[in-house]
């Protein structure tokens, strides 16, 4: 049996690329933003969630866009390896999570949303 991988199509891998942005990278920056919001006493209107769910869609969609126009301001928050048609999702993923910077992302954004969410519980 022949085991050639059938080409992945520009939208399934934009639609990749916009998922991975918008839940690895979004999610938890406008996570932290709605904790200091809270932690500030600041009522977000529609609610918590319906803010970190639609930023982190339109930081998924915008991103990908401007990040190549601007790549100074976005070299934090855009990951052009999730947009490489050659890779599956879980490879994307996976070569991601190998980088150093990645891990020192992912420990800073954990340590960052534990902290808060102690100060937001902590409050009366």
């Amino acid at each position: 049996m022949n085991a050639i991988a059938a080409p992945k199509s520009s939208a399934q891998n934009r639609l990749e690329g916009f998922t991975l942005t918008a839940i690895l990278q979004g999610f938890p920056t406008f996570a932290a933003a709605a904790l200091l919001l809270k932690l500030a006493r600041h009522d977000i209107a529609g609610g918590v969630v319906l803010f970190v769910v639609l930023t982190s869609v339109l930081h998924g969609l915008f991103t990908p866009w401007l990040a190549p126009k601007f790549p100074k301001f976005f070299r934090h928050g855009y990951e052009p390896l999730f947009f490489n048609a050659s890779l599956s999702f879980a490879e994307k993923i996976a070569k991601w999570r190998e980088r150093p910077t990645t891990s020192v992302q992912l420990v800073t954004s954990e340590l960052m949303l534990a902290l808060l969410a102690v100060a937001v519980v902590s409050m009366k």
